[in-house]
C-alpha cells in the first residue's frame, strides 16, 4: 500500500492558545501548592518550637522540679511528673538533667542515667535556645533551658517535638492542599476551555499566519477598492472606514468608533445609514458629491451591525447633465429643422404665386429674430461654454413656447472667469435652473409629466437670464413668471428629492446647491416682481486688476 506523506497543518491559534494556558495554569497551580506546602511546613516547625519552649520554660520554673532536684534521688520525682507533662502536652520527650548533661528523666526509662545527647553550653550560661538534633528518638525540634535555684543552675530540661511528628502533620495538610489544588487546575482548565472555545468560533480554527494573512490582505483590499466601504455596529458607531469612504463622506482622520448620527452628515444620508431595513442605490448629496449608497444589515453572533457601500456618482451626474442638455438641444434642433422645411416651403410656395417681396419679408424676418438672440449672447457672453448653452436652452425653450431672453446688464468678458471655476460647475449651476424655469413657466416637465398645479397658466411664458462678472464675483440670476414657489416650501427646494412634478425628480436644485457650495458661492431663492421665482447664484472670483469692472455699470 503507498504511503501517504501529510503535512500537519498547523494548531489553530485557539489551540495554540489554549495549550499554552493550560501550562501556565498547571505552572501556577503547582508554584501555589508548593508555596503552601514550604509555607505549611515552616509553620509547623515554627509551632511545635513555640510548644517545646512553653513546656520546657513552665517545667524549669515548676518549684517541685527544683524540690525533686535537690534530693538524693531526682529520678523518683521527676521521672512520673515529667511523663505526666509529656502526656498531657503531646510534647515527644521532657528530658530533665543535671549540668553535666546526666538524664533524670526520659520517655524510655532505661535511657534513665545516660548522657544527653544535644547541645548545652548555651543553656549553662543560662540562655533558653532551640535546635533540631538527632537523639535517640530520630531527629527532633528541641529546646533546651535552665533549672534556676536561687543564682545557680541546678539543671536543665529539653522539651522537644520529633521531625516525624510535624511531617506527619503537614502530610495531613497536604492531602487538602492537594485537594484544592486540583480542583483550582481543573476549573483553571474548564475556564480556559470554554473561553478558547469561544475564540476557535470567532477566529473560525484560523492558526496565527492565516489571521497575519488575512489581516494584511484585508488592509490591501480596503485601500486598494475605490469605492467606499463603511462597517457599523450594533450601536451604529463606524466600525470600520475604507480610504474611499472617508474621502466621499468628508470624514476626519479619527472617525471609527463615533457614532453616526454625530458625524454632521446631511439629515437624508444619516437616515440611509441608521436605518434598519436594506438601502439599494439610493442617491444622496453631501456638501461636495453626489453618492450611490447601498447598506445591507448584518445579523449575527451578538450584535447586529451594517455594511455600507458608496460609489461616488459626481462626475457621471454632471457627464449625465451635460448629455441630458444635448439630447435637449438636439431635440430642438431637429423641432427647428422640421419648421426650418415648413418656413422653406412657405417661402417657395410664397415665389410660386409671384409674391416675391411677401417670400423675401417673410424669410428675411425669420432670420433676423433667430440671429439677433445669437448676436446679443454672444456679444454679452464671452464664456463660450456659457454662450453655447446659452444657445442651446434658448432653442429647447422656444419648441416648448418659453420666450428665454438675456437681461441688458449681462456681461462676462473673455477670459473674465478663471480657470479654477469648473467649467462644469457652471452647466450644472445655470442649466439646471434654466430648466427647472422653463418646467415651471409650461405646466408641464420636459418628460411630460404633469404638475400638481391644475389652473392654466394665463400668459405666454418667460424666462429671464442674466449672467454678470464684475466686482469679484460670478451673478448667476434665473427669473420666471410662473406660479412661483410657495414660501413654506422656500427651505424645501434645494433637498435632494423634493419636487412638485412627482417621484423621481428633485435633483436639479440639489445639484445647483452642491455646484454653488464646491466653489464657495451661494444660492437664494426669491419671489419675483410678477410672482414667478427668482434664483440668484454668487460665485466668488479671484481679483484680476479690474477685469470685468466696466460691467458693473
Amino acid at each position: 500500500m503507498p504511503l501517504r506523506l501529510l503535512t500537519a497543518r498547523p494548531r489553530s491559534l485557539a489551540g495554540q492558545l489554549f495549550a499554552m494556558q493550560v501550562v501556565l495554569v498547571a505552572a501556577v497551580v503547582a508554584g501555589c501548592a508548593f508555596f503552601a506546602y514550604v509555607s505549611g511546613r515552616g509553620q509547623a516547625e515554627e509551632t511545635a518550637t513555640r510548644q517545646a519552649r512553653a513546656v520546657a520554660v513552665a517545667v524549669a520554673g515548676s518549684p517541685s522540679v527544683r524540690e525533686a532536684i535537690r534530693a538524693p534521688d531526682p529520678s523518683a520525682a521527676l521521672q512520673p511528673y515529667a511523663e505526666r507533662v509529656r502526656e498531657d502536652t503531646g510534647i515527644a520527650f521532657i528530658t530533665i538533667m543535671s549540668p553535666d548533661r546526666v538524664r533524670w528523666t526520659h520517655p524510655v526509662a532505661d535511657r534513665i542515667g545516660e548522657t544527653f545527647l544535644g547541645h548545652t553550653a548555651r543553656a549553662l550560661r543560662g540562655e533558653t535556645f532551640s535546635e533540631t538534633y538527632t537523639g535517640t528518638l530520630g531527629p527532633s525540634i528541641r529546646v533546651v533551658t535552665p533549672v534556676r535555684d536561687g543564682g545557680r543552675i541546678t539543671g536543665l530540661v529539653s522539651a522537644g517535638i520529633t521531625v516525624d511528628r510535624v511531617s506527619s502533620q503537614v502530610r495531613a495538610q497536604l492531602g487538602a492542599l492537594a485537594l484544592a489544588a486540583g480542583a483550582a487546575l481543573v476549573l483553571g482548565g474548564l475556564g480556559t476551555y470554554v473561553i478558547n472555545a469561544r475564540l476557535r468560533r470567532h477566529t473560525h480554527g484560523m492558526n496565527a499566519a492565516e489571521l497575519s494573512r488575512m489581516h494584511d490582505y484585508h488592509e490591501a483590499t480596503l485601500h486598494a477598492v475605490r469605492e467606499g466601504l463603511l462597517m457599523l455596529d450594533g450601536q451604529r458607531r463606524i466600525a470600520l472606514v475604507n480610504d474611499a469612504g472617508r474621502e466621499l463622506l468628508g470624514l476626519a482622520p479619527g472617525t471609527v468608533g463615533r457614532r453616526v448620527a454625530d458625524l454632521d452628515l446631511p439629515a437624508p444620508l444619516t437616515g440611509a445609514l441608521l436605518a434598519s431595513e436594506e438601502r439599494v442605490d439610493e442617491v444622496h448629496l453631501t456638501a461636495d458629491r453626489v453618492i450611490v449608497v447601498n447598506t445591507r444589515p448584518v445579523v449575527g453572533g451578538e450584535r447586529r451591525g451594517t455594511v455600507v457601500t458608496l460609489r461616488d456618482h459626481t462626475e457621471l451626474q454632471a457627464l449625465s447633465g451635460e448629455l441630458d442638455s444635448e439630447r435637449g438641444f438636439t431635440r430642438a434642433l431637429r423641432s427647428q429643422a422640421h419648421e426650418a422645411a415648413n418656413r422653406l416651403h412657405t417661402v417657395v410656395s410664397l415665389i410660386e404665386l409671384g409674391r416675391a417681396d411677401e417670400a423675401v419679408g417673410f424669410a428675411t424676418a425669420e432670420l433676423e429674430l433667430a440671429q439677433a438672440l445669437t448676436d446679443r449672447v454672444v456679444g454679452a457672453v464671452g464664456e463660450p461654454v456659457l454662450a453655447a448653452l446659452l444657445l442651446g436652452k434658448a432653442a429647447q425653450a422656444n419648441e416648448r413656447g418659453v420666450e428665454l431672453v438675456l437681461a441688458e446688464d449681462s456681461l462676462i468678458d473673455d477670459g473674465a472667469l478663471p480657470a479654477s471655476l469648473p467649467a462644469r460647475d457652471l452647466v450644472t449651476i445655470l442649466g439646471n435652473l434654466i430648466d427647472n424655469a422653463v418646467d415651471a413657466v409650461t405646466g408641464v416637465s420636459e418628460e411630460g409629466v404633469p404638475p400638481q398645479r391644475t389652473e392654466p397658466l394665463p400668459r405666454r411664458g418667460r424666462v429671464k437670464v442674466t449672467a454678470l462678472a464684475g466686482d469679484g464675483e460670478l451673478l448667476l440670476r434665473v427669473a420666471d413668471n410662473g406660479a412661483g414657489i410657495d414660501p413654506a416650501d422656500a427651505a424645501e427646494v434645494f433637498r435632494s428629492g423634493w419636487s412638485t412634478h412627482g417621484a423621481g425628480r428633485g435633483l436639479g436644485l440639489a445639484l445647483v446647491r452642491q455646484a454653488a457650495h464646491r466653489s464657495g458661492g451661494t444660492v437664494a431663492l426669491e419671489q419675483g416682481a410678477d410672482g414667478g421665482a427668482v434664483f440668484t447664484v454668487r460665485l466668488p472670483l479671484p481679483e484680476r486688476g479690474g477685469v470685468g469692472a466696466e460691467g458693473t455699470s
